[in-house]
Parts: C-alpha cells; structure tokens; sequence
C-alpha cells in the first residue's frame, strides 16, 4: 500500500477502497513502512549495490553522475485531526482547503524515485519545506545541480 501511496499520489480513501480497508488502517501502514523504507534506501537502478540513505548522498551522487533531478511536492488528504488537537488549522492545505499531509519527494530525470522526505502539515508552503528539511543547503553545496 505503501509503495502504490508513494507512486500513485492516491488518497488514502481511495486506497482503502482499493485494498477493502479503512483509511486509518492505510495511515497506519504508510506511517510504519515509511520509515522502514528511508533507512533501507533508494535503489539507484542503473548501478547495482548503490542506495542513497540520506539527502547529503541524493545530491551527491547525482552532482558526480550528471544527473538532474526533479523535485516536487504532493499533498494527501489525510482525515481530519482530532478536535482539541493542538495545531489541527495546520492541516489545512490553503491551495486544496482540506485537511492534508504534504511530502517532498526528489526523483532522477527518468522519474525514479531517490529520496521522499518527512511528512509536514498541509499549510505549509513547499517553500519553507525546502529550507527546513535542508534541501536549500544542498543546493549551496552543490551550485551546479
């Protein structure tokens, strides 16, 4: 479920259907795999034995490969947070005006997956993403990506 999430972009209502779950079951299954997954690593395809752990090593290895790679943010909706909450308006996407869970993710040219990064609160701009997930400073350490 985890892996067709990370691929696909579909909600995790539509997974539930797909997979005749609830949607929190689905919640449940992508905050526990995620996890698991990032410390394994992202294969690179083209070079057997190579994974990238970290985001130090995603821009490294595409910097010293000629690689390009496309950075992009998606948003999921995600149910509604408890009321009582503290910081439940954060979930609230201002583009979608629902309650979502956004996500960086960074791919290679061909659209392979290298790095999915830490799950942030719908309002937040992709912008500030950049920033505080340390994606900027990658970007000054390596100025010809």
């Amino acid at each position: 479920m985890t892996l067709v999430h990370l691929r696909t972009g579909l909600t995790q209502e539509a997974l539930g259907v797909l997979y005749d779950v609830g949607s929190s079951t689905i919640g449940r299954a992508i905050g526990e795999v995620r996890p698991l997954l990032a410390d394994r690593g992202f294969a690179v395809l083209d070079r057997p034995g190579i994974r990238l752990r970290t985001l130090a090593e995603v821009f490294a290895d595409p910097a010293a490969e000629g690689v390009t790679l496309r950075i992009d943010g998606m948003e999921t909706q995600v149910r509604r947070p408890h009321a009582g909450r503290g910081g439940r308006g954060a979930f609230i996407s201002g583009k979608r005006r629902q309650n979502t869970v956004k996500t960086t993710t960074i791919s290679d040219g061909q659209g392979r997956a290298l790095w999915s990064g830490a799950q942030r609160p719908g309002r937040m701009h992709d912008q500030p993403a950049v920033r505080t997930e340390g994606i900027a400073e990658q970007f000054h350490r390596h100025p010809d990506m």
